[in-house]
């Protein structure tokens, strides 16, 4: 069975590492970007099963990143989960118009993440 591939978007170096290990050790296929334009690229050119993507990147902000990738139709069936620190319902309800798929904030619970990935992926398959 192929690995699933998922894009993180995150600028924090430690928490790239600490989420990439969780995921490879679940069998993902992890490919990382540091700031928004890289994220929005490699969507693109990798076309990855499902985005993790923060909010507060330095180049795009993920709201961007999230409106322009849900705008085109190559890449409006990714799901993406918006990752952030920012929990506020005015967030929430931001990501939610820009596209996003799910919302979680950090500090996270893995098994959360994780959940909500395999759910994401399932949905997708169907």
């Amino acid at each position: 069975m192929n690995k699933k591939k998922i894009l993180l978007v995150e600028d924090e170096k430690v928490l790239i590492e600490t989420v990439t290990l969780r995921l490879e050790t679940n069998g993902y296929e992890v490919i990382s970007a540091y700031d928004g334009f890289e994220g929005l690229e490699k969507a693109k050119k990798e076309k990855p099963d499902l985005i993790i993507l923060d909010l507060m990147l330095p180049k795009m902000d993920g709201y961007k990143v999230c409106g322009l990738l849900k705008a085109d139709t190559r890449y409006n069936k990714i799901p993406i989960i918006m990752f952030t620190a920012r929990a506020q319902e005015s967030d929430k309800k931001m990501g939610q118009d820009m596209g996003a798929d799910a919302y979680i904030t950090k500090p996270f619970e893995p098994q959360l993440l994780l959940e909500k990935i395999r759910q994401l992926l399932k949905e997708q398959e169907n």
